[in-house]
């Protein structure tokens, strides 16, 4: 499936999916599905780093042709989002995948990328 497969229904609902994100963890969410040029996760890099706040912002990028799911996350947002929680979310995509849910799964997985890099509210006392 390439990124022009999509439907205007889906369209809007992935957009709906990476404001909610924004909103829940202040981070910057972008997808790219489509064909990578070369190896795709260095292609993840290089997206990734032409984005206009990189080190504030999530990649997710699905290669479909290739079924490679990259994501790439800037400095600031690997502070509160480890591998493990990528790599989960990565596994929860490609569940929703084979089961023929692509939007759906992107809609979790984008879920869980936020939640888990959404900075946890503390209490300090005025010790």
């Amino acid at each position: 499936m390439a990124a022009g497969e999509l439907s205007s229904r889906e369209r809007a609902e992935l957009d709906r999916a990476i404001r909610a994100a924004e909103q829940s963890c202040r981070f910057e969410f972008s997808v790219y599905i489509g064909h990578a040029e070369g190896d795709s996760r260095v292609y993840a890099r290089r997206l990734h780093s032409s984005l206009v706040a990189p080190t504030r912002s999530v990649l997710v990028m699905i290669e479909p042709a290739a079924r490679t799911i990259d994501v790439v996350t800037g400095t600031e947002v690997r502070r509160h989002l480890t591998d493990r929680e990528v790599e989960l979310a990565i596994l929860a995509m490609q569940a929703d995948f084979a089961a023929d849910d692509f939007v759906g799964g992107l809609k979790r997985g984008i879920a869980m990328l936020a939640d888990h890099a959404r900075p946890q509210n503390t209490l300090h006392s005025g010790v």
